[in-house]
């Protein structure tokens, strides 16, 4: 993946303990046009739910495909998350934004974004979203009535691990009041894109 114009994209990375908020901050910095942002679709092995679109809001893989892929060296970062269940970055979907003269924006965990990070330092401005609090965290994930008390004390304990990364990040946006954190996140990618 190397670039011989002058103008290389850039790559921002949103990492966070589930139930931050990083997606709803991702979604706005993508709809602000002097970003010039795309989202990077990430590549899974899991299976669909609901009404999700290959192409759109991952690109489906099968497991043995996905293997495949790791084998050819197509991914920039990747990782199994349990047995058979694969998430990574295609090197075809960011070579794909940078073509389009875009910069890439990610929404990926924490282990995901620091070896994105890893991989291009200079490009890379990677930024953490922290909860207010391990209890909020709770509070929202329960909120959302979508999983078992079991699924929402897993996702807490490895918010728990996750928040103690927050430090290798390049930047920290505590999210306590959303208006505050999208303002804060505006103006931190839009220096990093414009430097």
């Amino acid at each position: 993946m190397t670039h011989n114009n002058s103008k290389t994209g850039k790559l921002i990375v949103f990492s966070a303990p589930s139930g931050s908020g990083k997606t709803t901050i991702v979604r706005h910095l993508l709809g602000i046009p002097q970003l010039n942002l795309e989202f990077s679709i990430s590549a899974t092995s899991r299976a669909k739910r609901g009404n999700e679109i290959d192409g759109k809001d991952y690109y489906f893989l099968s497991a043995k495909d996905f293997k495949t892929k790791i084998k050819n060296d197509e991914f920039l970062e990747w990782e199994e998350v349990y047995r058979d269940n694969f998430y990574g970055t295609l090197k075809s979907e960011v070579e794909r934004i940078w073509a389009n003269g875009k910069h890439v924006i990610f929404d990926i965990d924490v282990s995901g974004g620091l070896r994105i990070k890893r991989k291009f330092p200079e490009q890379t401005i990677a930024v953490f979203v922290k909860p207010p609090s391990i209890d909020e965290l709770k509070i929202r994930l329960k909120k959302r009535k979508t999983e078992s008390e079991d699924r929402i004390n897993m996702r807490v304990a490895k918010a728990s691990a996750e928040l103690a990364t927050a430090p290798l990040f390049d930047v920290i946006i505590k999210n306590d009041n959303l208006e505050t954190a999208l303002k804060e996140a505006e103006a931190i990618v839009g220096d990093f894109v414009n430097s």
